[in-house]
């Protein structure tokens, strides 16, 4: 049983585990599933196929301590984006000076292999408290993977593992969907009397959320992430030509910061609304609220955040950086359920690129420093 994490990490790649929901007919988590759950049996891991999506499994392991410790959840994503359009193989991994290049090298199968690898090295110490190990589905879309593991698992603490460049990730931004349906009148294009046209309405609204951006980035109120933003994503309305359109739906981003919630954001655009209503009485528009992905942020007094900082320390000779995202991830998930956790994972570059690729030296030093940080934590 061959625990070299760059071993595991060409195999990983190697897969096709191209998320479906982001791209019709991509090959899903199945197979992937399947090599990860027979890697955690052979090791002796306790291991379970959940899959509450019929061919989208996440694969937990569960190696049981003694009793009396800590326990400690690893957590990462093995589905990926397309491969279409990936320069060259995208999966057939090849390492060329120092970096190993693929599909999901970074994005984030170095992080899953650092992970499993440190799991089963930790294992083998005879730790008091468990240590469960979360190979999830689709992250890159809904996230109902990790939704799935936190209805079933539970433990004291859990180091997501997507890639950060060996920092602590101690943050992130969130975000929240919204449609602004603007109203109108139809009426023939001839009468233009009797009409009142909802895509023109919906311009003042588009230039009120370019002015609302403008204020939130000019004026932030988080250390590390700054300030939310928002933007417009999609604009529908209209019937035909000779009309006017009754109607204009406005699908919008409103990215997120601790403190921020779909009551709060969804407030400023109803005000945005009544000011321009105020001046325009012909100005109609309600709001609906769509997906919701919270913010995240961990203390640093967490025990978790401290003893990876610790053992990071010690390892890389420095005290690693802390760092916030703009993109969400799975630790949100995660805190709501009452997990605290931090990211960590390894150096490299492309996600969602053309070229993908991770640093070898990282995603073994990524391994180094996940055991260590379970035999301290679950001892």
């Amino acid at each position: 049983m061959n625990d070299d994490p760059i071993e595991l990490l060409k195999k990983l790649v190697s897969i096709n585990s191209v998320n479906p929901d982001l791209v019709p007919g991509g090959a899903g988590e199945a197979a992937i599933g399947d090599f990860c759950a027979a890697w955690l049996s052979e090791r002796g891991f306790e291991v379970h196929r959940l899959e509450e999506h019929p061919g989208r499994p996440s694969i937990v392991g569960v190696a049981r301590g003694s009793g009396g410790g800590r326990s400690l959840m690893f957590n990462g994503h093995y589905d990926t984006v397309s491969i279409d359009g990936y320069g060259g193989d995208a999966l057939s991994p090849r390492i060329e000076d120092g970096r190993l290049y693929g599909r999901g090298s970074f994005d984030m199968k170095g992080g899953v292999a650092g992970m499993m690898v440190a799991a089963a090295r930790a294992k083998t110490t005879g730790l008091r408290g468990d240590i469960v190990v979360a190979c999830v589905a689709d992250e890159e879309y809904a996230s109902f993977g990790t939704e799935e593991v936190v209805r079933l698992f539970k433990a004291d603490a859990a180091i997501v593992t997507e890639p950060s460049h060996l920092e602590l990730t101690i943050a992130h931004k969130g975000f929240v969907w919204f449609d602004v349906i603007v109203e109108g009148r139809a009426a023939h294009g001839s009468r233009p009397e009797l009409g009142v046209d909802a895509i023109a309405k919906a311009g003042r609204f588009l230039m009120a959320l370019e002015d609302q951006d403008r204020r939130l980035r000019n004026n932030p109120t988080h250390a590390i992430l700054k300030s939310g933003s928002v933007h417009a994503s999609k604009i529908e309305g209209g019937a035909e030509m000779s009309s006017y359109p009754a109607r204009c739906r406005v699908s919008l981003e409103r990215r997120t910061i601790p403190g921020e919630t779909p009551e709060t954001v969804k407030a400023e655009l109803e005000i945005i609304i009544e000011e321009i209503a105020a001046r325009d009485p012909d100005f109609h528009a309600t709001v609906e609220v769509g997906l919701n992905r919270g913010p995240f942020e961990v203390t640093e007094t967490e025990p978790i955040v401290a003893t990876l900082d610790r053992v990071a320390t010690k390892a890389l000779g420095r005290t690693p950086a802390r760092r916030g995202e703009p993109f969400w991830t799975d630790c949100a998930i995660l805190k709501q359920a009452g997990i605290p956790c931090v990211m960590f994972g390894a150096d490299g570059a492309g996600a969602h690129a053309a070229s993908e690729w991770t640093t070898v030296e990282s995603v073994r030093t990524l391994a180094d420093i996940l055991t260590e940080t379970a035999v301290e934590f679950c001892r």
